[in-house]
């Protein structure tokens, strides 16, 4: 997946003081990040996330050229994605929340890719859904890069055996997901996970959002997520 990306929405519209949009200005930002680390900017991902926003609010961002989304979750999505995929068929639909095990079969049918895979348990459900039908979505293993009980994903001790269950269990395994933790120094984490991965025989880093994403590039993230930089605050979910 290449760098794509496109500027739209009321807030997606709005310039900048110096008249480019935000998603230009986040572009801009991604490939000098890239530049400094000397890596190419088509290696990193812009993941647009849309969560609890319209489809009146994402089809700017679409005819503007973005393709890849990220959602939360699975219901939401199916409400809104159907209609934008018809108009918008090369769109990279990406679920970077938490899954439920009994919506394993959901997620496949509709996403391209899933960020947040985290237990065993879930590794079963996918892979029963992906051998039952033709969809085969890449999967990041999430892992709970510090150590925090309020979050999601494995424990680094445990990373060795839910890939290993993974790769058993036939998914496809693009790489490793993490969540820094808030007020921190990301940059110890986000090194921390490159290390992992690699060690693992890994290459894609989901990791970098808003606030961090310059950072996580210049350390080697394949994958970023931008949310409120893009569609600014969040709405409600419906």
């Amino acid at each position: 997946m290449g760098f794509r990306t496109d500027t739209s929405l009321p807030i997606a519209r709005a310039m900048t003081s110096d008249d480019t949009t935000p998603l230009e200005s986040i572009r801009t930002r991604i490939a000098k990040a890239a530049d400094i680390a000397d890596r190419r900017v088509s290696d990193v991902t812009l993941i647009a996330v849309s969560k609890t926003h319209p489809a009146e609010a994402i089809t700017p961002l679409l005819e503007q050229g973005q393709r890849a989304f990220g959602e939360n979750r699975v219901q939401e999505a199916a409400e809104k994605w159907p209609a934008l995929r018809a108009a918008y068929p090369d769109v990279e639909l990406h679920l970077i929340g938490q899954l439920q095990s009994n919506k394993a079969a959901e997620a496949v049918a509709l996403f391209d890719c899933i960020h947040a895979v985290d237990r065993p348990s879930l590794v079963e459900a996918l892979g029963k859904a992906m051998a039952a039908g033709d969809r085969r979505p890449d999967c990041f293993l999430q892992v709970n890069i510090g150590d925090e009980p309020q979050k999601g994903g494995c424990a680094i001790a445990d990373l060795p055996a839910l890939l290993e269950k993974a790769r058993a269990a036939g998914l496809p395994i693009a790489g490793l997901m993490c969540l820094p933790p808030a007020d921190i120094e990301p940059a110890p984490y986000f090194a921390l996970l490159a290390k992992l991965a690699r060690e693992s025989g890994l290459t894609g880093l989901s990791m970098g959002m808003s606030d961090d994403f310059e950072t996580a590039v210049t350390i080697g993230a394949t994958h970023v997520r931008i949310g409120s930089a893009l569609f600014g605050a969040r709405g409600v979910a419906a």
